[in-house]
């Protein structure tokens, strides 16, 4: 793997690292050193420092990519110094005086939200909501994403972590333009904020599910910028 970037997932919410299964295959093939964080969604804290322990795990230097939620982690655990890039797939990117959810605040709310439950500590995507997720895919592989998603505790989105990698680090970012879980118009700011190499398709909220030729081009690329 001699002069290969590494390549580290971070997943967001109702998903976990399997999201990633369509493109992990192909990287290993081409050589990178891949892992993929399985943090429990429990609190932003913990869930950053599953990912600086994946980082951890490869060598360097590394391109972190995150999705949705993923996207805060990365923000913030990218501040590692052997990260050298950051990929955001339909993704949130606090800045240092936000959270989570400050940023989703400054956008209409997506139609997603109004299929979850609260009940047992936890915020659930309920079966109703999972078109709005990823609604592009396959009905079985709808209910595989369903089926495997970790659930957060409720405050996650209000809690903050210190850090902010995109200021001093590259980054690309995929925007799906039929996202119903994070806003498009969210994605697009984000992306324009911090002046990213940006790439929108036509998606659902899971591009690397949906249209994972896209998003391995874009890792390929933030790999390929590390390692010439």
């Amino acid at each position: 793997m001699s002069g290969k970037a590494s390549i580290v997932f971070a997943h967001g919410l109702w998903a976990d690292g399997s999201c990633f299964n369509k493109l992990v295959p192909a990287l290993q093939a081409e050589g990178h050193a891949v892992s993929s964080s399985q943090h429990g969604l429990d609190s932003l804290e913990g869930d950053v420092a599953c990912v600086t322990r994946s980082i951890g795990r490869v060598p360097g230097p590394v391109v972190l990519v995150g999705h949705s939620y993923g996207g805060t982690l990365i923000t913030k655990a990218g501040t590692h110094d052997r990260v050298g890039a950051l990929v955001y797939i339909a993704a949130l990117a606090p800045d240092e005086d936000e959270t989570s959810q400050g940023q989703q605040d400054k956008f209409p709310r997506t139609p997603v939200f109004d299929h979850i439950d609260v009940s047992d500590g936890r915020i659930w995507l309920r079966e109703s909501g999972i078109g709005d997720f990823c609604g592009d895919l396959p009905a079985a592989e709808q209910k595989l994403v369903l089926a495997t998603g970790a659930v957060p505790v409720p405050d996650l989105f209000d809690q903050q972590v210190p850090g902010t990698a995109w200021r001093t680090k590259p980054s690309w970012y995929i925007v799906a333009n039929g996202d119903r879980t994070v806003n498009p118009d969210l994605e697009r700011a984000a992306a324009e904020r911090m002046g990213a190499r940006t790439h929108a398709v036509d998606s659902s909220h899971v591009p690397m599910l949906s249209r994972p030729d896209v998003v391995l081009d874009v890792i390929r690329d933030a790999a390929k910028a590390l390692e010439t």
